[in-house]
């Protein structure tokens, strides 16, 4: 069991990254496609530009005249794409950019800037497992009662992890500003751990039966936990190196 609740902190962690991943390549592509869009309607920019004698005379139904050799697609300069590790490096910088301390930022400037991104990102994720949780608690019997007294067990956990993550950010071990594989994983297993001792606190509550009942029906609590935590609240990240 605590491996299983270790992997889903892992998994949790990875769609917290991913969601944020998201909302930058989304940016990212809005801003090529407004840089591609043309300037003027296509109609309008079909009617102004000039007759072609290559193709008016068929299109008119006439029989088309010789002017001169046919025209050639022109030769395009030499454009290399970037590499893997360079989007990689570039997409880290626009991260770092959109979820790092601006210059002079305060802390509640950070907090309305990145607890929307945040939000949005997670609505889907948060959305269906509630909707889990409900069909899970129907499959098991349980009261309104029960599930009341599980979101009062759960607010403690939610400050344990809060508290936990604001410390990985604060150490460095969670940063925005670089890449660190090693230090997610490492965070990933301490979440992993704690949302596993949610486990006795569910069973507090509930009965055996319920419990299995729940876990049969496919639902983990580790999971509902690490998306319906309030990241959004959590403490603004060191500025980066040179800012303050």
């Amino acid at each position: 069991m605590p491996r299983a609740t270790q992997l889903l902190a892992v998994t949790t962690v990875v769609a917290l990254a991913a969601s944020a991943y998201l909302v930058v390549e989304n940016r990212s592509l809005r801003r090529e496609l407004t840089a591609r869009a043309p300037t003027r309607p296509l109609a309008e920019a079909l009617a102004a530009r000039p007759s072609d004698p290559w193709t008016t005379p068929m299109r008119a139904g006439t029989t088309p005249r010789p002017h001169g050799p046919a025209p050639t697609l022109p030769v395009l300069k030499d454009q290399r794409e970037d590499s893997r590790l360079e989007r990689r490096v570039r997409r880290q910088g626009e991260f770092a950019a959109m979820f790092g301390r601006l210059d002079g930022e305060t802390a509640e400037e950070y907090r309305a800037r990145v607890a929307p991104m945040i939000a949005t990102g997670l609505a889907i994720p948060r959305a269906r497992v509630e909707e889990m949780r409900k069909e899970a608690e129907a499959a098991a019997h349980i009261t309104p009662e029960q599930s009341k007294k599980l979101d009062t067990a759960f607010d403690k956990v939610y400050d344990n992890v809060l508290d936990y993550t604001n410390k990985a950010i604060a150490d460095g071990t969670l940063s925005p500003y670089e890449r660190n594989v090693s230090g997610w994983l490492e965070y990933a297993g301490g979440l992993g751990t704690m949302l596993n001792e949610t486990n006795g606190q569910v069973g507090q509550v509930l009965s055996a039966d319920q419990v299995q009942a729940m876990t049969a029906s496919g639902f983990e609590w580790g999971e509902y936990l690490g998306l319906e935590a309030p990241w959004e609240k959590l403490t603004p990240p060191p500025f980066a190196p040179g800012k303050h």
